[in-house]
């Protein structure tokens, strides 16, 4: 059998058309992060995407090589994620795309080291003919966090985000963006193959619970 993230921890990687509180454990991720719209064609957004797929892809395929990672395990490569932000603002402006800083990331799985990420760079590096220096090992705990399924185009985001926000208000719960709390998106669909109307994005924001006296 092989293992599928989106199967084995269905509890973050779908969640249902109503906002919902979850308690995300700490786990590594490959990341690339950049600035700018992330629309621009070739732009550095999609050159980010192409450096995360070429080092998980070599990841993946490290049982075909002479490199051996212990522990390995046949997995499928998780989806593409997203943490989003802007300087100065509390609240992510969708609408103002070219003011984005943005942190990339695939998920890995546990039984990958840092020693075995760094050869996955080089090796990406190599046998893609691309440069893949830019991707960085790094360690998310999100904790307590609100989270729905959005179905449809990115830009009408906003609409669920409101769904978010009113949950959380009915509930006791206020959003906790910071400078390491982020507003994260986690892409389900592949925008090449679907119609923007199907394509499915999970929501994901920091919270706090209220102190009652």
């Amino acid at each position: 059998m092989v293992f599928d993230f989106r199967k084995e921890y269905k509890e973050f990687y779908n969640p249902g058309k109503k906002p919902q509180i979850v308690n995300v454990p700490e786990a590594n991720y490959i990341a690339v992060r950049g600035k700018g719209d992330p629309n621009e064609k070739d732009g550095a957004y999609q050159q980010a995407i192409g450096v995360l797929y070429a080092v998980a892809y070599t990841l993946r395929m490290s049982c075909k090589t002479d490199y051996r990672i212990d522990g390995f395990f046949e997995y499928t490569v998780p989806p593409l994620e997203g943490f989003w932000y802007q300087d100065n603002k509390a609240a992510v402006d969708l609408t103002d795309k070219s003011s984005f800083n943005w942190i990339s990331v695939i998920r890995l799985p546990d039984f990958v080291s840092e020693k075995d990420f760094e050869w996955a760079v080089r090796t990406a590096s190599e046998r893609k003919k691309t440069d893949c220096s830019a991707a960085e090992f790094i360690t998310i705990s999100e904790g307590l966090c609100v989270q729905m399924m959005h179905l449809g185009p990115f830009d009408d985001e906003p609409a669920t985000i409101a769904l978010m926000d009113e949950y959380l208000a009915q509930n006791g719960y206020v959003n906790d963006m910071t400078d390491t709390r982020l507003h994260h998106e986690i892409y389900l669909s592949d925008p090449r193959k679907t119609a923007p109307e199907k394509w499915k994005t999970v929501i994901r924001h920091p919270v706090r619970k209220i102190q009652t006296v």
